[in-house]
């Protein structure tokens, strides 16, 4: 039986390798440094946006390799990769410096979004117990649209869309693999953003039946490929970032006065679609509900939260084979901002900042798999 510290989920965001100018005529588009001074030259406004760019990336980097790094991951699942040359350059320039010449197997394939940012996958060539670790095939699924799902309905045509819009809002990218010759099926996503309110409704239920239609869609995908009756039987897990979640622990108080947590469930969730019938197993739920978040959500002292929006969701034969397995969420590259429940602070990562620079705002998920 191999052991395989596989399906290791590593969220991070901004692999780019260019610069983005529209703030000039945009103020959301904006970083918010730039909004403290008046450019009214667009020469000018792109001179300063490559200098703050350049500045902050450096550091930024260096954070993302020391997450990855301590992560020791054989798969990383990657979301918000500009290209292949910008994935190229990061291990290059930045995670070879961490952990040397290791991710030989790189995938990345082109999906929908519109600002071209994909989901990517890094592979070591084997295991770190020497078991080989083999793609047999690769399938994007981003131009599956609501019509040939049959997923279209009132709630998504309220929210402008059609027929034949494309399910993904990026791509479900499937990995067909063998790991020590035993069949693993990786599917990797980036579900729609939750985005902003909306006629005084909060943009995670507002965009809801987008990343609902969107979990039904991998569903249908894993179902179809091991046939009816057959999931809980096969060797699959879904990674990434679901931008929803199914409970939060709202964060209540203020820095002066301190804080108190609460551990609260959702009514519904997109990713009910998942637990459903015991489809998939949210393995970061085998941790104490206090320290299964991702991810700090602020605005302002009346609105703060820690939630998981990062998952390993494992088949009930994958996580039945690891019952006595916990994974593990990094948050050493957390920024000083991040309130952290009592017990759970970790050392930051070199040059971490308050707000910025950051490794990221969501955590790397990490779990150890034996394949049967």
């Amino acid at each position: 039986m191999p052991h395989v510290p596989a399906s290791r989920h590593v969220q991070y965001r901004k692999f780019l390798t260019r610069f983005d100018f529209t703030g000039f005529r945009n103020q959301m588009h904006q970083d918010r440094v730039l909004k403290l001074f008046e450019v009214r030259n667009e020469g000018v406004y792109q001179q300063l946006e490559q200098a703050r760019v350049v500045a902050a990336t450096d550091d930024t980097r260096q954070m993302t390799a020391l997450a990855i790094a301590d992560a020791d991951a054989d798969i990383l699942c990657l979301q918000e990769v500009d290209n292949m040359a910008a994935l190229q350059a990061f291990e290059n320039g930045y995670l070879f410096r961490m952990v040397g010449n290791g991710y030989r197997q790189k995938y990345l394939v082109e999906g929908n979004d519109s600002r071209g940012i994909d989901v990517a996958v890094l592979m070591r060539e084997q295991t770190s117990d020497g078991e080989r670790i083999e793609l047999k095939g690769i399938t994007s699924h981003a131009t599956v649209t609501y019509r040939e799902f049959d997923l279209f309905n009132d709630e998504l045509a309220a929210l402008g869309l059609h027929p034949d819009d494309r399910i993904f809002k990026r791509d479900c990218l499937e990995l067909d693999l063998l790991i020590g010759n035993v069949p693993f099926a990786l599917y990797v996503v980036h579900l729609k953003s939750m985005g902003g309110p909306r006629d005084g409704v909060d943009g995670r239920h507002v965009t809801m039946p987008v990343r609902r239609a969107e979990t039904l869609a991998v569903r249908r995908i894993i179902e179809s490929r091991f046939g009816p009756g057959e999931t809980a039987t096969g060797n699959f897990a879904i990674c990434g970032d679901m931008n929803d979640y199914q409970e939060r622990v709202d964060v209540i108080g203020r820095r002066r006065t301190g804080y108190r947590f609460e551990h609260q469930r959702e009514a519904e969730s997109a990713l009910d679609v998942f637990s459903n019938g015991g489809f998939a197993e949210n393995v970061i739920a085998r941790r104490s509900p206090m320290d299964r978040w991702t991810l700090y959500h602020a605005r302002g002292p009346q609105e703060q939260w820690l939630c998981q929006l990062d998952y390993l969701w494992l088949s009930p034969a994958l996580a039945q084979a690891n019952s006595d397995r916990l994974p593990e969420i990094i948050r050493a590259g957390q920024p000083y901002r991040t309130i952290f429940p009592p017990g759970q602070e970790v050392e930051r990562y070199p040059r971490t900042g308050w707000d910025r620079p950051k490794a990221s705002d969501h955590c790397p998920v990490v779990m150890t798999l034996d394949f049967k």
